[in-house]
């Protein structure tokens, strides 16, 4: 590439962005998305959120309710032998991380919807009430259950039309992990958020009692810059990925006490990308699919478990290094958020004269890229309005420089007392600057060539 071709390749890009950003704030201007409108006025009518953090209730063999980290679990009335609870499918107003809002489309108020728990062998009354502009169904994924119950809409049953409430009742005959999700214009309902977890725990549970019990729905999102509504046809280049549709760090950790077992149960309904889910400092063994319980001779030891499109996995682990622990998407894009795909290569370019010759022409231009991209969390440089381009957070020793997929595990001697603050690492046991005498003692010279 010719030199003045690099140059006005640049800043090209750069007026690219200032123009991204005037057409989003142009778009906010002339049409207010009406999500925020319709969640904000269907907020009174909606049914009770069970608190999310809690573990109190206990299940057959001293199982505890599942947490869904920046999540809720579905209320249940118990009218007679039924357990009856209310689903409502409606817009609502999202925020990612603090500084990336969306407007999309969930349940009861969020996405994902509420995580639905029950037992083995009960008895399920669901009301589904449709406060979308189009029509809509339930399918309970993973769930074996009547024919038309199914909730495939022309094929089981009819569309649930705007304003409709339509009724699934059914039993839950095997335990495990589910998920649930419409079937109708999945392309864009599921893209926009209408997706939740199920969990049905064992009327007779095998093998060792968990401490802790959670939850995590992956979900992929195309949120071009500055903008507020998901693109509901995006194929690639997804830039917004999330746990629980939160993007670090907006993410909750899974705080855990020291040498407790603890369950983590992984759905993905994701457009188009398996996840491989990576957790730091333990190993632990996949005992579940959305297909059953996996027996114990099947079982196998992982850092890292693959979790497909429509599938969930279920892992256990015993949480035995204290610690601040990640836990996140090995795909290394799925730990960022709103990178820029259609940028130029700057990786090694010779950039100390683009910035004079290019901020004539666009102010404040300050090329990037060239020497790596860790540093940009802590660069400050504006950004377009409701964007969070590789942000990261501030952690204890510097910039945490990931975002998207990430969350922490959080093993702690005293969960509650000491709760989600960082570890206290014992003197001496942090990776630091080398010592001089001691490298020298080493026999290790930093400046020798190879």
């Amino acid at each position: 590439m010719k030199r003045r071709d690099f140059i006005e390749m640049t800043a090209l890009s750069a007026t690219g962005a200032l123009l991204l950003r005037n057409t989003a704030r142009a778009q906010d201007h002339v049409a207010p998305a009406a999500a925020s409108t319709s969640a904000s006025a269907a907020k009174p009518a909606l049914p009770p959120t069970a608190a999310h953090g809690a573990i109190a209730r206990i299940f057959p063999g001293g199982q505890p309710a599942v947490i869904t980290p920046n999540g809720s679990t579905l209320p249940w009335r118990t009218v007679g032998d039924v357990k009856v609870g209310h689903l409502i499918a409606m817009p609502i107003a999202h925020t990612f991380t603090p500084g990336l809002d969306a407007d999309c489309w969930g349940y009861n108020g969020g996405t994902p919807g509420p995580t639905i728990e029950a037992v083995e062998g009960d008895r399920i009354r669901i009301y589904v009430t449709n406060r979308l502009p189009e029509a809509t169904t339930v399918h309970w994924h993973g769930v074996l259950l009547p024919n038309g119950m199914d909730g495939v809409a022309g094929l089981t049953q009819k569309p649930i039309a705007p304003g409709e409430t339509f009724k699934y009742e059914f039993t839950f005959t095997r335990p495990g992990t589910y998920m649930y999700h419409p079937h109708f214009d999945e392309m864009t309902q599921m893209a926009l958020g209408m997706v939740g977890m199920i969990v049905v725990h064992p009327k007779s549970p095998r093998g060792p009692r968990v401490d802790r019990d959670f939850v995590l729905m992956t979900h992929e999102w195309k949120l071009r810059v500055g903008m507020h509504r998901p693109d509901p046809s995006a194929m690639l280049d997804f830039n917004v990925l999330t746990f629980n549709s939160k993007a670090y760090p907006g993410t909750a950790p899974l705080v855990v006490g020291h040498r407790e077992r603890v369950r983590i149960r992984i759905g993905n309904l994701s457009a188009m990308d398996h996840h491989p889910i990576h957790l730091h400092g333990h190993y632990f063994h996949v005992t579940a699919t959305d297909g059953g319980e996996i027996p114990v001779a099947g079982q196998w030891p992982e850092t890292t478990v693959l979790v497909p499109v429509g599938s969930t996995r279920t892992v256990e682990l015993s949480a035995d290094a204290l610690g601040d622990w990640p836990m996140h998407c090995h795909m290394t894009h799925h730990v960022m958020t709103q990178m820029g795909h259609e940028l130029p290569v700057m990786l090694g370019a010779d950039a100390r004269r683009i910035n004079q010759r290019v901020r004539p022409l666009v102010p404040g231009y300050m090329n990037m890229g060239q020497n790596g991209m860790g540093d940009m969390g802590d660069m400050k440089m504006p950004i377009p309005d409701n964007s969070q381009p590789m942000r990261g957070s501030p952690g204890p020793f510097s910039s945490i420089d990931m975002g998207g997929m990430f969350t922490v595990l959080k093993v702690r001697q005293d969960p509650e007392r000491e709760g989600s603050g960082w570890y206290a690492h014992p003197q001496g046991t942090v990776a630091d600057r080398a010592d001089p005498q001691q490298l020298a003692a080493d026999g290790i010279d930093p400046d020798a060539k190879q």
